[in-house]
């Protein structure tokens, strides 16, 4: 695994199905969501390898409850002394402690969710910190939670306004140009939460899926909602 630069305080950890995201305060690390189970130790390598300290790692903030985001997260907090944190409604899901909601899934969507289970299913996660809509999260000068419902009902992005980078988890996707996520709950729901993301017209688009975007950015986004 690699850490890839995309600005110089973010960075990108390509887990080939669902993606991670490193930012770099001056004195601490934050990751927006945490790969697949049994990739912590590549993880840390490759912030390493970036030439920077794991241990610097004060908080995990899980997009939403999917195998994909959460599998490392407390095998990382752990061995890093990070805080996890999430929505209060995806919280269950991810302690264990309720069943992860089913998707409404379209026919072409069944080949690629089944796909998608090939990663290994994540462990009962603790959850350190709930979260709200609104909530300031104390890293990247200012960092607050959108809560996104609609590809799970405690999905959230992360704003980073004084950056103009935005944290979009699965409502959006950038596997072929900017597009609607995949796999929703609620796909209506999870449309108004696209078209809420748009109106933030940031500048740096991280998604849980595809490539981040750095160029006409909150254009590609608002046509992707038209």
């Amino acid at each position: 695994m690699e850490l890839l630069r995309i600005t110089p305080r973010l960075h990108l950890l390509d887990h080939s199905i669902g993606q991670a995201y490193l930012w770099q305060d001056e004195e601490e690390l934050t990751l927006i969501d945490a790969g697949w189970a049994g990739t912590a130790t590549g993880t840390a390598e490759a912030i390493r390898a970036a030439g920077l300290d794991p241990d610097r790692l004060r908080r995990i903030v899980l997009t939403h409850c999917h195998r994909d985001h959460v599998g490392s997260a407390q095998e990382l907090a752990d061995r890093h002394g990070a805080e996890i944190l999430a929505h209060r409604l995806d919280a269950p899901v991810i302690r264990g402690e309720a069943p992860v909601p089913e998707p409404d899934l379209l026919d072409w969507e069944l080949p690629l969710f089944e796909h998608g289970l090939t990663v290994p299913e994540a462990p009962p996660t603790r959850v350190d910190r709930e979260v709200e809509d609104g909530e300031e999260l104390g890293f990247g000068d200012g960092a607050v939670v959108v809560h996104t419902p609609g590809h799970t009902p405690g999905s959230i992005a992360v704003h980073l306004p004084r950056h103009g980078v935005l944290f979009t988890g699965d409502t959006v996707a950038t596997v072929q140009d900017v597009t609607f996520g995949v796999f929703h709950v609620d796909r209506a729901l999870a449309m108004e939460s696209m078209r809420a993301l748009a109106k933030l017209a940031p500048s740096v688009l991280c998604c849980g899926h595809g490539a981040p975007v750095t160029e006409d950015t909150a254009d590609r986004l608002a046509a992707a909602v038209a």
